[in-house]
């Protein structure tokens, strides 16, 4: 399995703390999946390189929207690992544009996931949805990271 962390806005620089703790998360995961971030500009961008992905490579799209489905870090590890379990070889779990996902955009996906119901800031979620992935292999290994509480 393979995991793509990607975002919808500016570009995130090297002096952008969220963007290198987002990494270091990125990096961290690596040693349990395979994991890239990217960036794009447009909604429309995202949706290009994820069609053009799909036709070498099948890739579950996961949209990040507050509107979504909610779950604990152990379902979400439980939903990882079901999907692991699938075979599932790529998912691309993304944070949208700052007024949201269009509703053409939300056709694409296979879930629509919500962090919460409060507000953050983009380049936040993108930090927060990295620790959580990198919790979820961590709890799917049974490594000692997360401990429940």
């Amino acid at each position: 399995m393979q995991f793509s962390l990607a975002h919808i806005g500016s570009r995130a620089t090297a002096s952008d703390e969220f963007n290198s703790s987002t990494l270091l998360y990125v990096q961290r995961m690596s040693r349990f999946v395979p994991t890239d971030a990217v960036g794009f500009r447009t909604e429309e961008a995202f949706f290009e390189w994820a069609s053009k992905r799909n036709a070498k490579v099948p890739a579950l799209i996961v949209l990040l929207d507050s509107e979504g489905r909610q779950m604990t870090s152990e379902a979400f590890a439980a939903w990882l690992g079901a999907r692991r379990d699938e075979s599932t070889r790529h998912i691309v779990f993304a944070v949208g544009p700052a007024d949201g996902w269009s509703k053409a955009g939300r056709q694409h996906a296979h879930l629509v996931l919500s962090l919460g119901p409060m507000t953050m800031a983009h380049a936040l979620a993108r930090l927060v949805m990295a620790e959580q992935l990198y919790r979820a292999c961590t709890i799917l290994a049974r490594h000692p990271y997360h401990s429940g509480h």
